[in-house]
């Protein structure tokens, strides 16, 4: 049975409470929970709310995660690197295991290979509990950029032009940023248990009306959640902008 639920909250600030408040009814049920993570500036806010969580007693020993890429090329300390970005907003100062911690390695001398063994780890774990998703102006999640196959696994992806001058803000210039990525494919996003969709602001509502009301079609990557069986948008009333009220 399908069910996708849209959930639009007033603001950004709304939005990263109501998404922290499902990660930590979740790991109170189910403390060895899988969590898939993203990067980017929309989960910010969440990572706040669930390392102020954290001072307040929740608890992430016995959590697992796997985030969803990571830049091929940079070392695990770049500055840019979505290593660096999860060590700075999360995983510092959280209690979660350091062996637990799971991000696709963007320095592999075997991309390939360091894929292959993404996608063996994920499994070894019993799949993803909760897979938490941005959404880019193109449709994009994860790195999957439009017309990627359906049936894509954590792979080897380039970079859309629209992405690469998206994510120029992190680098000293657009010249820098990486031409590829590593990610999870969507269907290792669509074999998460659980899928939350965060997006905030006028930018996104034009995806965001794609992917809950248009075609499921590999030119819009996000409109394959409407197939999943357990997922939610939240999103702010602006990028709820172009949605039809039905």
């Amino acid at each position: 049975m399908i069910d996708l639920q849209v959930k639009v909250v007033k603001n950004y600030a709304e939005m990263s409470k109501l998404a922290a408040d499902m990660v930590a009814d979740l790991l109170k049920r189910k403390p060895t929970s899988v969590l898939g993570l993203p990067t980017g500036s929309t989960p910010i806010g969440l990572y706040e709310e669930l390392v102020k969580r954290h001072q307040e007693g929740l608890d992430f020993s016995k959590v697992t995660t796997f985030n969803l890429d990571e830049y091929q090329g940079l070392a695990a300390d770049h500055p840019a690197s979505y290593h660096y970005y999860m060590e700075e907003h999360l995983f510092r100062h959280i209690n979660v295991p350091r062996e637990k911690i799971n991000i696709p390695d963007g320095a592999a001398a075997d991309a390939i290979e360091a894929c292959r063994m993404y996608e063996e780890k994920i499994a070894g774990v019993g799949g993803i509990d909760l897979m938490i998703l941005g959404i880019g102006t193109n449709g994009h999640i994860g790195f999957n950029e439009p017309k990627t196959p359906f049936g894509s696994t954590t792979n080897l992806v380039s970079l859309a032009p629209a992405t690469i001058e998206a994510n120029a803000r992190f680098f000293e210039r657009e010249e820098d940023v990486p031409q590829r990525a590593l990610s999870m494919g969507i269907k290792s996003i669509m074999n998460c248990h659980k899928i939350v969709l965060l997006a905030n602001g006028e930018a996104k509502a034009k995806a965001i009306a794609a992917a809950i009301q248009g075609p499921v079609t590999e030119a819009l990557p996000a409109s394959v959640l409407q197939l999943h069986p357990d997922c939610t948008f939240i999103v702010d009333e602006a990028a709820a902008g172009d949605l039809d009220n039905e």
